[in-house]
């Protein structure tokens, strides 16, 4: 149940994650972590670290090693509040704390990325889905790059409008971005763009 300061957009709390909310984010990504992901899988180098990073779901080493990133701060990402539970989340890092892009073959790039932050995946939880809590999330991480002093945001949503699973789309859809002002400045395949906004 959401208790804090009132961080308000489009009528959604959404606060950062930090230890004491993340048995919010356990909320969100079910017990097992998302088959063990526990958000890990574009901070580790390589998929075979992270597939074995992965294994044993709710006792994963990646749940261990991304609850060391929260407690070590500063916080990795934002949790969305709907109807006073943990509804979603979203993970807003410096690109170069997220090793995993950099051997990405659709998102590896030549392109400066040292003032880059960005938005790598996505969840909001079923019961949730359909409010746009998306959009807030996105909203909530550019206000949290501002209050950093700004740069630029990027994301690596799917350029699609066929319907896919939450688990296929975990980055974002890219007309969510569009709408928010963001501009494909690459695409290495022509379903994942990598998309930016620059903020002061």
């Amino acid at each position: 149940m959401y208790a804090g300061p009132m961080n308000l957009i489009e009528g959604y709390a959404v606060e950062p994650l930090t230890t004491e909310r993340f048995d919010d984010l356990e909320l969100i990504l079910g017990r097992g972590g998302i088959s063990g992901c526990w958000c890990m899988y574009w901070t580790i180098p390589t998929t075979t670290l992270w597939s074995k990073g992965a294994k044993g779901g709710s006792t994963a080493p990646n749940r261990a090693a991304f609850l060391a990133i929260v407690d070590a701060g500063p916080p990795p990402g934002m949790i969305v509040y709907a109807d006073g539970e943990p509804a979603g989340w979203c993970r807003v890092m410096r690109r170069t704390d997220l090793p995993g892009l950099a051997n990405s073959r659709h998102f590896r790039t030549d392109l400066e990325i040292d003032n880059v932050w960005s938005l790598p995946c996505f969840v909001v939880r079923k019961q949730f889905r359909g409010r746009g809590l998306t959009t807030v999330l996105v909203k909530a991480a550019i206000g949290h790059v501002s209050s950093q002093g700004g740069g630029i945001l990027e994301a690596y949503p799917w350029d699609t409008s066929d319907r896919k699973a939450p688990s296929t789309v975990y980055t974002g859809l890219a007309a969510t971005f569009e709408r928010l002002g963001f501009e494909v400045v690459q695409r290495l395949v022509p379903h994942k763009p990598m998309m930016r906004l620059i903020i002061d």
